[in-house]
């Protein structure tokens, strides 16, 4: 009886993996289609780092202290989009130590429908979001995929 339970067990944290892993993998390429969408309609404009915003930085809501558990420096970006407006946002990454220092200059993409809706042409703002949720999709999916695999042999 204990072999069947624990057969049972295994099938469900196999088939949790691999559900967990696939939600992650399509959220992962729901953001990449966002960034690819976003790159092929955005304009591009010359921006100036003004300022550096620093903030807390709380990580997920974590009360846990890691080892740097201070604030983090997000860039302000003021930058002039195609219809003569002067704009300035705040980039959506914040680290310590700072990524950009202030009078950095830095290529602005930003969406001429909506300008307010712009980004520092850079890796992080536009990939890793994608990158993070499909890796750990294609961890857990991998791992799932794998272990039922490997049953599936032995049971034969």
């Amino acid at each position: 009886m204990r072999v069947g339970v624990h057969g049972r067990v295994a099938r469900w944290v196999t088939f949790g993996a691999i559900a967990l892993g696939s939600l992650f993998l399509l959220v992962g390429l729901i953001l990449t289609g966002v960034s690819v969408s976003f790159l092929s309609d955005a304009k591009h404009a010359p921006g100036t780092v003004v300022a550096l915003e620093w903030r807390e930085d709380h990580g997920g809501g974590s009360r846990r202290k890691r080892a740097h558990d201070g604030p983090v420096a997000y860039p302000v970006v003021a930058f002039t989009s195609a219809d003569g407006e002067h704009r300035t946002f705040r980039g959506s990454f914040g680290s310590d130590p700072p990524s950009y220092e202030t009078g950095e200059h830095v290529e602005v993409l930003y969406d001429a429908d909506s300008p307010g809706d712009a980004r520092i042409k850079g890796f992080a703002s536009l990939w890793l979001l994608p990158l993070i949720f499909g890796g750990i999709g294609l961890v857990f999916a991998g791992v799932g995929t794998t272990v039922a695999l490997v049953t599936r042999r032995r049971s034969r």
